[in-house]
C-alpha cells in the first residue's frame, strides 16, 4: 500500500465520520422524495476498468431515459437535488468508493463508457493510468459545467467542446502534479460554489496551458487533442 492510498483512506474515513449525520439525513430525505437513496452509474476507472460510482440521488425516477448531459434548469432534477448539486454534496458517497479502492480523492473525474468511447484510446489510457478522483483539475475547471451547457444543443457541445478540453487538461496536469497542487485542489473544491471565477484562476496558475485550452473550446477541438510532451 503506497503513501497516497494510506492518505486517501485516512481522509476518507475522517470525512465520513464527520459527515455521516448529514449523509444519513440526506439519504432519508432522498428516499422519501424519490424512492431511492443512492444513484449508481457505471463509470470507467483505473486502466479503463468499469466500476459503479455512488452518488446521492438528485433526479426523479426514470431520469436516465432522458439526455445523458445535464444542464442548469434541467426539469429532471428535484429541488433537493438542485441544492445538493450546487454544493457538490451529492458527491459525498464517493468517499465509500475511495474506501473500496475504485477511486482516489484527487484524480481525473471518472467518465461514463460512452464518454470514454469518444476519446482516442491512447489518450484515455494515459488519463486513467491512476485511479479517478472524487475531485480533480477538470472538476475544478468545470465546476459550473451545467451552467455552461445551458441552452442550445448541450449534448453536442459537451462531446465536441468540453470533453476534449477536460482530457487535455488532465494530461497537462498529470505532468506537474504534486502533493501541494493536489492539496490546493482538495481545499478549493468545497469553496468553488461560493467563489465563482476563482477556480479557473487557480487552474490557470496550476496548469499554464489552461488559457490556450480554454480558447480551444471549439467543435474541432477533439481532433486537435495531443499528448503533452513528457520531456523535461
Amino acid at each position: 500500500m503506497n503513501a497516497r492510498r494510506i492518505i486517501d483512506l485516512l481522509i476518507a474515513v475522517t470525512l465520513l465520520m464527520f459527515t455521516s449525520p448529514l449523509l444519513l439525513l440526506l439519504l432519508g430525505i432522498n428516499l422519501l422524495i424519490t424512492g431511492k437513496a443512492f444513484f449508481t452509474q457505471l463509470r470507467v476507472g483505473r486502466d479503463l476498468k468499469p466500476f459503479l460510482i455512488l452518488k446521492l440521488q438528485t433526479m426523479v425516477n426514470g431520469a436516465e431515459q432522458g439526455p445523458t448531459v445535464t444542464t442548469a434548469g434541467d426539469a429532471r432534477i428535484t429541488p433537493l437535488g438542485r441544492f445538493l448539486r450546487i454544493l457538490k454534496l451529492d458527491e459525498l458517497p464517493q468517499l465509500m468508493n475511495v474506501l473500496q479502492g475504485s477511486m482516489s480523492l484527487i484524480g481525473p473525474r471518472p467518465l461514463t463508457p460512452n464518454e470514454v468511447a469518444m476519446v482516442p484510446r491512447d489518450l484515455a489510457r494515459l488519463v486513467y493510468r491512476n485511479a479517478p478522483g472524487v475531485t480533480g483539475i477538470s472538476a475544478l475547471a468545470f465546476a459550473d459545467e451545467e451552467r455552461l451547457l445551458a441552452g442550445g444543443d448541450s449534448e453536442r457541445r459537451y462531446f465536441e467542446q468540453i470533453l476534449p478540453c477536460k482530457i487535455a487538461l488532465e494530461l497537462a496536469y498529470a505532468q506537474r502534479q504534486t502533493w501541494l497542487t493536489d492539496l490546493i485542489i482538495f481545499i478549493l473544491t468545497p469553496l468553488a460554489p461560493f467563489l465563482p471565477g476563482l477556480p479557473r484562476s487557480v487552474v490557470q496558475y496550476l496548469v499554464p496551458e489552461w488559457a490556450g485550452l480554454s480558447i480551444a473550446l471549439r467543435p474541432t477541438a477533439q481532433t486537435q487533442m495531443r499528448v503533452p510532451s513528457t520531456g523535461a
